[in-house]
C-alpha cells in the first residue's frame, strides 16, 4: 500500500578515461576545424571579388539577375540589367562575376 522508497545504486560507475573521451571528440573536432576553414576560405575569395568588380564586368546577383558593371562605389555598384535601365546594388550581393560576352549569347 505504501510506496517503497528508492535507493542509489551502491556501486561506482567506471568514468571514461582522457584517451577514450579524446578518441570521442576528436572526429567532431576536426569536422568543425575543416568546415570552418572552408568557410572562412570562401568568405576570403567572395571579398577579394567584389573588391575586384570594375566597369564592364558582367555579374550575377544573388537574386539571379544578370547585368554589367556601370559605375563602382564603394560598397554599392550600379549594374545596368536593361537597356536604359540601371539599379544600385550592394556588392555583398554579387554572387559571381561572368566571362565577357556571356550576357550577349543569352539575349
Amino acid at each position: 500500500m505504501f510506496i517503497s522508497n528508492a535507493f542509489a545504486d551502491s556501486g561506482a560507475a567506471a568514468q571514461p578515461g582522457l584517451v577514450e573521451q579524446l578518441i570521442f571528440f576528436a572526429p567532431i573536432l576536426l569536422v568543425a576545424i575543416y568546415l570552418f576553414y572552408t568557410q572562412f576560405k570562401r568568405a576570403k575569395e567572395h571579398k577579394s571579388m567584389t573588391e575586384g568588380l570594375q566597369r564592364g564586368d558582367e555579374i550575377v546577383t544573388l537574386g539571379g539577375q544578370l547585368g554589367r558593371v556601370t559605375k563602382v562605389h564603394e560598397q554599392y555598384i550600379a549594374i545596368e540589367i536593361a537597356d536604359n535601365l540601371e539599379v544600385l546594388i550592394q556588392k555583398v550581393a554579387v554572387q559571381g562575376v561572368l566571362p565577357k560576352g556571356t550576357m550577349k549569347s543569352i539575349k
